[in-house]
């Protein structure tokens, strides 16, 4: 009776034996995800980025458009050779906005380049 009620519990034992197996993965918390790249690395070089509004019309006269919203103003500009779209937003709060994406465009819609357009616009 004693090998047979050891064997039952052998038995029982097993399937629970197999749960325990395996390997041990830590808790996310403790995984880290490598190291992006800096926020330099996302910053285009172009032309007018960080010119303020003022140096904008200065430029290319007064905007098609001027929508402002709570973080970024966009300024439009055009004649019939291009369309340039100048996103501005304020670099640090009480900072004066200054642009940071520049879209350009044919006006018929095509992507064109936006220093191409900008010398477009400044000739008149």
């Amino acid at each position: 009776m004693k090998t047979l009620r050891s064997s039952l519990i052998t038995l029982l034992a097993l399937p629970l034996a197999a749960c325990g197996a395996g390997t041990i993965v830590p808790p996310a918390t403790q995984i880290q995800p490598p190291p992006g790249p800096p926020a330099s690395a996302f910053t285009k070089q172009g032309p007018l980025l960080g010119t303020d509004a003022r140096h904008l019309t200065q430029l290319f006269g007064q905007p098609r458009l001027d929508i402002r919203e709570t973080t970024v103003r966009k300024l439009q500009f055009g004649n019939g050779r291009c369309v340039l779209d100048a996103y501005l937003y304020a670099p640090a709060r009480g900072k004066e906005p200054v642009v940071t994406h520049v879209d350009a465009r044919s006006p018929t819609g095509v992507d064109v380049d936006p220093a191409a357009c900008a010398t477009a616009l400044q000739a008149k």
